[in-house]
């Protein structure tokens, strides 16, 4: 009998041994699952669930809702992710300044300037610094600088010098010049500044350089209320299929391949959810490779286009993602190269690179935004985690990725270069500038 009682007890507890080992290998299984490449593999996985981000109703904003609708946050155990619309990008700036804690945001698709402009505290409420960490970039080219009609006969394209004389006759008959962007500083800002400045034409005296929010901008020109304006998509698109005025060059043919949104986030909340950032980047890296694909390009439209993200028809969204440009006044082109990226071959379109921060800072310090005497380089190094966007790309399985601090020497439209070794080597070089160099 005793023998017996032992045996039982013997068996008890061995299979309340097998049962525990079951139970951790199903846990095991199900951490592997949620994170493919062994991401967390040590840990408990994500600080949290989700945080909320917010995005402006830009094209280039998809990598998030795409994240978001496809599930790849889900997949790195963030199911309550809230990917939440702002008004405009003074309204992004304040949410931010919040953070979750106080009901605003945590992180943001956002022009990329605007990491340094926060952190630096040229753009906040009593200058507050609001320390940001630039994670990631979302795309790269196709933003458009587009033209009103009242200039149709002018055609104007790369060459904005024609404007010259037609803006000279208007400002002569007492009529205001008006050219409009997103957000002083921003990418926007910095592309109109330097299309018109290449023209000859002084942003700052010879026009009149306003902000409007990128949903608002059609409506604006509509009741001419400006001459030009440069915005994301799909608001160029949507200007030339309502008529109301043309696009004069897109965004990457003044720089191919330049950056343009990144992916922003509170460096309080990076710091405290390490393990919850690296899932945010990873699920958001994985929508890049999504949305690059050409196959996926009329999802993702219809997708973004639905009422409860943007409330555009896909018409007004699909042309300019595959390089199917329709400029208006009959010109049209074919050209992949013109597209909006998301990706590229190995991830360079989502690597951070140090050097693109370096021009963005050299452009606001051109135009007043920033001062000369400011330490750019411990800004940005401040400011840049490509170190966490190598370690998401190693958890992901990258292959290739890339990595350093310079793309080297960037060549614009006009001739220019900008070499990031020498910054103000090119503001020197530059004829129209507040920067007294």
């Amino acid at each position: 009998m005793n023998r017996s009682r032992g045996s039982s007890k013997g068996m008890q507890a061995g299979r309340r041994q097998f049962l525990a080992l079951s139970a951790s290998a199903a846990a095991l299984t199900a951490a592997r699952m949620a994170f493919p490449s062994g991401a967390f593999a040590q840990g408990a996985g994500p600080e949290v669930k989700g945080t909320k981000l917010g995005y402006i109703a830009l094209t280039d904003s998809a990598p998030l809702i795409i994240a978001k609708e496809k599930g790849f946050f889900d997949k790195f155990g963030l199911p309550d992710m809230d990917i939440s619309k702002q008004a405009s990008w003074g309204a992004t700036r304040d949410n931010m300044a919040l953070g979750t804690k106080a009901n605003g945001i945590d992180g943001a698709h956002i022009l990329r300037p605007k990491v340094h402009m926060y952190s630096a505290g040229t753009v906040t409420q009593n200058n507050q610094k609001l320390p940001m960490y630039t994670l990631l970039n979302l795309n790269y080219d196709c933003q458009g600088i587009s033209v009103s009609n009242e200039y149709k006969d002018l055609n104007i394209q790369k060459d904005a010098s024609p404007l010259r004389e037609a803006f000279a006759r208007k400002k002569a008959a007492g009529k205001e010049l008006t050219a409009a962007m997103t957000f002083p500083g921003g990418t926007h800002d910095v592309w109109i500044r330097y299309w018109l400045a290449a023209g000859g034409i002084d942003p700052d005296n010879d026009i009149k350089v306003i902000v409007v929010p990128p949903p608002q901008m059609v409506a604006n020109m509509k009741v001419g209320t400006m001459d030009c304006f440069c915005v994301g998509e799909p608001w160029n698109e949507q200007l030339v299929n309502q008529n109301i005025g043309y696009t004069a060059l897109t965004t990457g043919e003044l720089w191919g391949g330049h950056p343009e949104k990144a992916l922003g986030m509170r460096a309080e909340w990076v710091d405290a959810n390490p393990k919850a950032t690296l899932a945010i980047m990873m699920a958001t890296m994985e929508a890049q490779q999504w949305c690059e694909k050409a196959e996926n390009k009329q999802e993702m439209a219809e997708i973004v286009g639905r009422r409860q993200w943007f409330n555009v028809p896909v018409g007004d969204i699909i042309g300019r993602i595959k390089g199917d440009i329709n400029y208006g006044l009959g010109r049209k082109v074919t050209d992949t190269g013109l597209a909006m990226k998301f990706w590229g071959k190995n991830g360079e379109v989502s690597y951070p690179y140090k050097s693109h921060d370096a021009w963005f800072v050299a452009e606001n310090m051109r135009w007043g935004k920033f001062p000369l005497t400011m330490d750019a380089k411990a800004l940005i190094d401040k400011t840049n985690r490509a170190d966490l966007w190598r370690e998401a790309a190693k958890q992901i399985g990258l292959a290739d990725a890339p990595s350093g601090d310079s793309r080297g020497v960037e060549t614009f439209f006009d001739g220019v270069k900008f070499d990031p070794a020498d910054p103000m080597g090119y503001l020197k070089s530059l004829k129209i500038k507040r920067a007294a160099v």
